[in-house]
């Protein structure tokens, strides 16, 4: 029987965990990203941050803004800038449904994660957020505490019942 290939750039090489924080998720789409050669080696060498980042369309095109890709250890003078603006790929039918939504009140693109996709492409989820109040995150914290009770009962009973 012959031995399954792993890839192992197929993996997830960033998540914006704070895009769940603040924004409550209506929508997720995947898109390409245009990079230069030296921000995908810096990207396989995980020198990346999404945190502050934004997505916005602009006279037709998706563009990622303030998505910082370190520079590559190895490149010499032609590296790249870190902060520029990246071009995002998607179909004209997807960037005009976005646009259309994105015009609505309160909504915003927001990139969630960037990964290598099994073929090896980079892959950026974006996704439809609209933005919480602050009422929304002590919501938020509330759940994931009381999670954290039910859990913590749960795995005392399960010892307790294992001692007797």
């Amino acid at each position: 029987m012959a031995k399954q290939k792993t890839d192992p750039s197929s993996k997830v090489l960033s998540t914006n965990r704070k895009a769940f924080y603040d924004y409550m998720i209506e929508e997720k789409v995947e898109a390409g990203i245009v990079l230069v050669g030296t921000e995908v080696k810096a990207l396989r060498e995980g020198r990346l941050n999404l945190k502050e980042s934004y997505a916005a369309i602009i006279n037709g095109k998706a563009i990622l803004h303030n998505c910082h890709i370190g520079t590559y250890s190895h490149g010499n003078q032609m590296n790249h800038e870190p902060l520029r603006a990246r071009t995002l790929l998607l179909h004209k039918k997807e960037i005009e449904r976005l646009a259309e939504k994105v015009q609505q009140k309160g909504l915003t693109l927001v990139p969630l994660r960037l990964y290598f996709n099994d073929r090896g492409r980079v892959k950026l989820e974006i996704a439809l957020g609209r933005g919480k109040k602050n009422y929304d995150r002590r919501d938020t914290i509330k759940k994931r505490e009381a999670g954290r009770e039910i859990d913590r009962a749960m795995k005392e009973s399960r010892s307790s019942y294992i001692r007797k």
